[in-house]
C-alpha cells in the first residue's frame, strides 16, 4: 500500500479521527485481527456471528496503527459511518493515484480464480504483481486487494464476482481495469439472478465499465459474451474456438491439456499442469491478455506451461497408494459439475479404474436446481461414470445402464463407500462450496492412508 498519514485517511474519509494524525499507515487493511501486521489498519467489521470492534485491542497489540470502526472505541480509531464503504473510498483514492498501474478485471460465471492463478504466474514473469488469495471477489476483498499495491506494483489482478445486478459495475469504479475480461456467461447464481439474460447483463457492466483506451477480452463459449463487444468503443481479442486466439491441435495427457497456443503475434506449443480441459480456455484468456500487453508468445506458452492453481479445492490431485482422488470441492454450478466429470472419466480410463463421483448440491440455482440436477446425473451415465454417490439428498436420478447411484446422508456415511476402493480407482469430491465436501475429501485421504497401513 502506498503509504499515508492517519490525519490524511481521515480527511478523506470524512471520518472522526480518535489517534495521532501523524501516524503512518504503510500496509494493506485486515479484518481478521489474527492478521494483523505493524502498519495495517484493523476493520472492525460487523457480521452476524461477530463484531470486528471487539477485536480491535488485539489487532492493535499485533501491531495494527489503528482501528476504521463504526462507533469509539478505547483505543486509536477513525469512526466512519460504513467501514466497507470507507474502505472502497480508500481504494478508489489510492487506484488514482497509481497512474502506472496496469489493472485487469475478471469476471465470468465459471473459471475466474483458476485464469487469475495462470494469469499471476504469467505476469510476475514480467514484472511486481499483486492477486488475491483464493476468491477475494466482493466489495471487502476487490478493495483490499487493490491496497496492497504501491508505487512498485506494476500489475493488479482482480476477480469481479456479483449477487446482485449493479455489483460489477460498482467494483469497476473503484478498480478502473485498462484490461477487462469476461470469461463465460453460466448459470451459477442463477437463482439469485432469475435468468441467465439477467447475469450477462450484470457481467457486462464490467466491459461497459471499460473507457475508449481499455481493452475488453472476451470468451465466446456462450451466446452472450461476444455480444458484449457492442459496449466497448475501444479494442476488443476474442478468445476462444476459431479466434484470434485459440487452441490448435489439443491433446489431453494425463488429464491435463497439451496443445498449440495461436495469437496474432505467432504460435507456440503448450504442455499445461493443471488438470481439465476446461482449463483450455482459462489458459486463452490468459493468452489473450497477454496478447493486450503485446507479451512475446514464448513468454505466454512457457509461463501456461509451467503454471499451476495455487488457490484450494480446485481440481487439486492426490494419488494416494493408487487412488487418485480429486478435490474439486471448492464451489460447484451445472458448468463446473460437467467439466469435472469429465476429467473424472478420462482419468478412469486412463488408469483402468473406477470412478466415482461424490457430488453434492449445486445451490442458487432457482427454479432449474431439480432440472440441472437430474441433467448432472443423465451427464454422469452418459459418459461412463460407474458410481454416483450423491450427498444430503440432491436428486441425481437413479442407478440407470452401468452406473450405480448411492444415497448417503452426510460426510461420514459417504466416507464408508471407501470399502469398495481398489487400486487405481478414481474419487471427483465436489459440491457447492457450503456443502463443505473438502472434508471428505481429506477424510477419504486419511483413510486410504490408514487402510494402506502407511504411519502418517
Amino acid at each position: 500500500m502506498i503509504t499515508l498519514t492517519a490525519g490524511e485517511i481521515a480527511l478523506l474519509l470524512g471520518g472522526e479521527i480518535h489517534c495521532d494524525k501523524d501516524l503512518l499507515v504503510s500496509q494493506p487493511p485486515v479484518f481478521d485481527s489474527r492478521k494483523a501486521i505493524p502498519g495495517s489498519i484493523f476493520l472492525a467489521l460487523k457480521g452476524d456471528q461477530f463484531d470486528g470492534h471487539d477485536f480491535a485491542a488485539d489487532a492493535y497489540r499485533a501491531g495494527s496503527v489503528f482501528s476504521l470502526t463504526s462507533r469509539r472505541i478505547d483505543g486509536p480509531c477513525i469512526v466512519v459511518k460504513d467501514v466497507v464503504q470507507a474502505l472502497s473510498t480508500l481504494a478508489t483514492f489510492v487506484r488514482s493515484r497509481l497512474e502506472n498501474l496496469t489493472v485487469i478485471g475478471i469476471t465470468g460465471s465459471q473459471g475466474k480464480t483458476s485464469t487469475k492463478d495462470l494469469l499471476a504466474h504469467m505476469l510476475s514473469a514480467v514484472g511486481p504483481t499483486v492477486s488475491p488469495l483464493g476468491s477475494f471477489n466482493n466489495d471487502l476483498g476487490l478493495p483490499i486487494t487493490l491496497l496492497e499495491c504501491d508505487e512498485r506494483t506494476r500489475f493488479c489482478i482482480l476477480e469481479m464476482g456479483a449477487r446482485h445486478k449493479g455489483d460489477i459495475a460498482r467494483l469497476s469504479l473503484i478498480a478502473k481495469p485498462n484490461i477487462g475480461v469476461v470469461l463465460t456467461v453460466g448459470s451459477a447464481h442463477l437463482g439469485e439472478f432469475g435468468s441467465v439474460e439477467a447475469i450477462a447483463q450484470t457481467k457486462s457492466e464490467l466491459i461497459s465499465s471499460l473507457d475508449e483506451k481499455s481493452i475488453a477480452v472476451l470468451g465466446t463459449y456462450d451466446l452472450f459474451t461476444p455480444e458484449m463487444a457492442k459496449l466497448h468503443k475501444g479494442r476488443v481479442i476474442f478468445f476462444g474456438n476459431d479466434q484470434e486466439v485459440r487452441a490448435a491441435d489439443v491433446e489431453i495427457r494425463e488429464g491435463c491439456p497439451h496443445f498449440e497456443i495461436v495469437t496474432p503475434s505467432g504460435r507456440d506449443a503448450v504442455g499445461m499442469r493443471v488438470v481439465g480441459a476446461h482449463q483450455i480456455a482459462n489458459a486463452l484468456a490468459v493468452a489473450a491478455v497477454g496478447t493486450a500487453l503485446e507479451l512475446p508468445i514464448e513468454l505466454i506458452a512457457s509461463s501456461l506451461s509451467t503454471a499451476e492453481i495455487k488457490s484450494k479445492w480446485r481440481m487439486e490431485l492426490h494419488d494416494i497408494f493408487g487412488l487418485l482422488i480429486i478435490n474439486d470441492a471448492y464451489n460447484a454450478n451445472p458448468e463446473s459439475m460437467t467439466a469435472a466429470l469429465r476429467s473424472l472419466t478420462l482419468f478412469a480410463q486412463e488408469r483402468g479404474g473406477s470412478s466415482w463421483a461424490f457430488l453434492g448440491k449445486m445451490h442458487e440455482l432457482g427454479e432449474s436446481t431439480a432440472i440441472a440436477h437430474k441433467k448432472i446425473g443423465t451427464l454422469a451415465q452418459e459418459i461412463g461414470v460407474d458410481h454416483l454417490v450423491a450427498i444430503n439428498q440432491p436428486d441425481y436420478g437413479a442407478s440407470t445402464g452401468t452406473m450405480r447411484v448411492h444415497h448417503v446422508e452426510n460426510i461420514e456415511e459417504a466416507a464408508l463407500l471407501m470399502e469398495h476402493f481398489s487400486a487405481g480407482d478414481v474419487v471427483l469430491v465436489k459440491a457447492s462450496r457450503s456443502e463443505g465436501l473438502e472434508v471428505l475429501a481429506q477424510k477419504i485421504e486419511s483413510d486410504w492412508l490408514d487402510k494402506s497401513g502407511v504411519e502418517k
